[in-house]
């Protein structure tokens, strides 16, 4: 730990107590509900009162403005958006405007950034806190530093927590407590209005198995029917509001299943899918506000009589340009970066292209490290990128005239710096692995859809029917210019996931003659980047869609919406 850490975490100091263990219980759920019930004298009979419930999402630790991606006339167009400091601005005004406004995060707020990592994600803790968030749902990747830590950073926050399928594993498959309480109630203008909160359950799958160790984690559809009737009928609440971190595909499948009857919206993450319209299912509407903080979910609710007799949804964009940065919370990023900032600011190489991750199938982020592997392990066949959707566009170029890849944005198209290991599969393994892959992108039953993008290559190009059968989609391959041999083995490079067992990598099972490299993937693009810049990523079109646009932005197909 560098002696500009150990200043840093001092001046921190602790941040807080581990969650508390919450029950079943709904009386105990019940006494976390909010204090901002107004008096009932000033609830006017025949009055109609509006209010608001504003929701981000997958922000990943960007604290800054940065360039956002944005489709129009078929083309991409870059704008700056997002920071902190900019919604800070916009949820102090929205408050002033409005006193009956609530505020909830819906995950994915402590991984995806340097500051992040060389603090433990102790750094977001005051920037959370000052931004006055009501309510918390744990996303996907708060289990990144570990069960221990996600309990103390999350304790640390000063709104409440809800997670009613995340549960304490006592071993040999018991089931303990749930890890925070199932949900919370605010009380305003006469009407009570539950949150209910469910994160995704394939985390263990996902990600590193060892970053969950300890959590049992149950499907919503398990325990969604029981809470909500506990809110409609014991609680007797008017309207009843899913937060979830489950993907836009997952959510949707849920608010078309029974045991969503009586929600009435769900406010969903994970996917950085950009909803504008809810998405009206069978028993609840849909919606998911982006990420990197580039824009806010509202839901403008009027309430008359007691009762809530209209919605109203919007998403709003954080343009830079459009809103002033808060002058506090500016400070305070800038005293949580000072003792880091030389380093997440050095300049490693340059891009000549626009640096993303938004389309499903091949992007230039990916393909740069794809590049970069390729160049450093130069002897296998297959080098292989996973469908990571998160890091921010990175757009404007300097005084070169080229776009800097700074230390900062490795860390952010890469926050867990894995160890490159090569090792063997044959062509039968590749192809069952491809199809499986693709199968979790594309699957015609949401339930079944994983929430990354296509998995990325080089040195192996495929066709593919992304809306055909399950296990037929596949229509080519080609490895090394020549049609795979279902026999051959072939040599493949990767990153080692930590928890996996020696004879997997990137999730093909069954891999020989598995051997770490000396490098890691930071190492590696470090190296590329000096040597190489600048460079120019362009996608290799390894992977050719033949059933739709080869610049698809999402995998959600069959209801009313269109990512832009």
């Amino acid at each position: 730990m560098t002696d500009n850490r150990r200043s840093f975490l001092k001046k921190l100091g602790a941040v807080g107590a581990v969650t508390s263990v919450s029950t079943l219980n709904p009386v105990l759920a019940s006494a976390m509900s909010s204090d901002k019930e107004p008096n009932a004298g000033s609830i006017e009979k025949g009055k109609s009162y509006t209010i608001e419930i504003l929701q981000t999402t997958d922000v990943h630790c960007q604290v800054h403005p940065h360039d956002e991606l944005f489709w129009e006339n078929d083309k991409a167009v870059f704008r700056k958006t997002g920071g902190y400091a900019r919604m800070a601005t916009y949820f102090k005004k929205a408050r002033k405007a409005n006193p009956d406004t609530f505020i909830i995060d819906t995950g994915d707020m402590f991984q995806g950034s340097e500051l992040s990592v060389k603090t433990t994600g102790k750094a977001l803790v005051p920037v959370l806190n000052q931004l006055g968030y009501d309510l918390y749902l744990p996303g996907n990747w708060e289990v990144i530093y570990g069960k221990r830590n996600m309990q103390t950073l999350l304790g640390a926050l000063d709104a409440p927590k809800v997670c009613a399928n995340m549960y304490h594993d006592l071993g040999e498959g018991k089931r303990g407590e749930l890890i925070f309480l199932p949900y919370y109630i605010w009380n305003v203008r006469g009407v009570k209005i539950g949150f209910l909160g469910y994160t995704d359950p394939l985390v263990p799958i996902r990600q590193s198995p060892n970053y969950s160790k300890g959590i049992l984690y149950t499907p919503p559809e398990e325990n969604l029917a029981h809470f909500v009737s506990v809110l409609k009928e014991d609680e007797r609440c008017d309207y009843v509001i899913v937060i979830a971190h489950l993907g836009l595909s997952q959510q949707i499948y849920l608010a078309n299943l029974p045991q969503c009857e009586g929600v009435d919206y769900i406010l969903g993450g994970d996917t950085h899918e950009r909803v504008r319209k809810p998405i009206q299912c069978k028993y609840a509407k849909v919606v998911e506000p982006g990420a990197f903080g580039s824009f806010v979910g509202s839901l403008k609710l009027t309430v008359k009589d007691g009762r809530i007799i209209n919605d109203d949804y919007r998403l709003i964009e954080i343009g830079a340009d459009d809103l002033k940065a808060d002058k506090e919370m500016s400070a305070l990023i800038q005293s949580n970066e000072d003792p880091f900032d030389e380093e997440i600011n050095k300049v490693v190489g340059y891009s000549t292209l626009p640096l993303y991750r938004y389309f499903v199938i091949e992007n230039t982020i990916d393909t740069m490290i794809l590049n970069a592997l390729a160049w450093q392990v130069p002897e296998v066949d297959i080098v292989l990128s996973n469908g990571f959707r998160f890091c921010p566009p990175r757009s404007t170029p300097d005084e070169t005239g080229n776009i800097p890849v700074t230390e900062g944005f490795i860390f952010d198209m890469l926050p867990v710096d894995s160890v490159v290991r090569k090792a063997k599969a044959t062509g039968s393994q590749i192809r069952e692995w491809l199809e499986k892959e693709l199968n979790n992108v594309f699957a015609k039953n949401a339930a079944e859809r994983f929430g990354g993008w296509v998995v990325k290559f080089k040195g192996m190009d495929i066709t593919f029917n992304a809306f055909g059968d399950k296990g037929k989609r596949i229509q080519s391959i080609m490895i090394g210019g020549q049609p795979v041999d279902a026999d051959k083995l072939y040599n493949i490079c990767a990153c080692e996931r930590d928890g996996d067992p020696v004879d997997m990598l990137c999730r093909i099972k069954g891999v020989k003659d598995a051997v770490n490299t000396p490098y890691t993937l930071h190492e590696v693009m470090r190296s590329y980047l000096r040597t190489n810049s600048p460079v120019t990523p362009t996608p290799p079109l390894a992977a050719r869609i033949l059933d739709g646009p080869q610049s698809l932005l999402t995998q959600v197909t069959g209801v009313d919406y269109t990512f832009r």
